[in-house]
């Protein structure tokens, strides 16, 4: 994922080079809302996961192709995010059990089409591209750990690529500064195993699929 997130810098550094002018930031409030109400836990169908929305600082970078055509890389601190059970393993509920907690970085690159023209205050576009998701300090959860009877359990989930679609405005209050907002759907399915004293005990395939928020500051360059 660095390697990615760093050619795309790079790339997007190069191609703004000799046009800055074309380049513009959007710095804010970034919101990963999950929908994993498809997930389960493969061994036990009657049981499954969900996992919690959390808010970043987000950070945009967007290269203007032309008049309509613009290039955007979305970044943003790391997310956190608490994973908790939902139905039943035989007669025992697990609603609301701490299952684990895992943090992730979602870098997502779409090209966009702005209607109207440069002129324009206010600019609506829509956008589609792709999204590679890293997952890190994937750790169990203390009722998980108390099912499974041993505190020596590790959580692990798999890293995500997928496609991810986009709807936005930029409204510009100056030839500068103006206002940015997006929502964007991901698809990240992740696959998470948990271990219990080095033995593969359960996995579960895990559709997080979130809506994606942003509501920032746009600054042109």
């Amino acid at each position: 994922m660095k390697k990615l997130l760093t050619t795309a810098l790079l790339t997007s550094g190069l191609i703004a080079a000799p046009a800055m002018a074309k380049l513009s930031v959007n710095v804010g409030a970034i919101n990963v809302n999950p929908d994993s109400g498809t997930s389960y836990l493969n061994e036990i169908p009657t049981a499954g996961v969900s996992v919690d929305s959390n808010t970043q600082l987000g950070i945009t970078f967007d290269y203007a192709i032309n008049d309509n055509w613009v290039v955007e890389l979305v970044a943003a601190t790391p997310f956190s995010h608490d994973i908790s059970g939902e139905g039943k393993i035989g007669d025992l509920a697990i609603g609301g059990a701490s299952i684990g907690s895992t943090k992730h970085l979602p870098p997502s690159l779409f090209a966009q089409y702005h209607f109207g023209s440069a002129g324009d205050k206010f600019r609506a576009f829509v956008g589609a591209g792709v999204n590679y998701t890293i997952f890190f300090d994937s750790e169990a959860g203390a009722d998980l750990k108390a099912v499974l009877g041993t505190d020596d359990v590790k959580l692990e989930l798999s890293n995500s690529f997928g496609l991810a679609g986009q709807v936005g405005a930029n409204y510009m209050i100056n030839e500068k500064w103006g206002i940015h907002a997006m929502a964007s759907y991901i698809d990240i399915d992740t696959d998470a195993e948990v271990f219990a004293g080095g033995n593969k005990v359960l996995t579960s395939d895990v559709a997080i699929d979130p809506f994606v928020f942003m509501l920032g500051a746009k600054y042109k360059f």
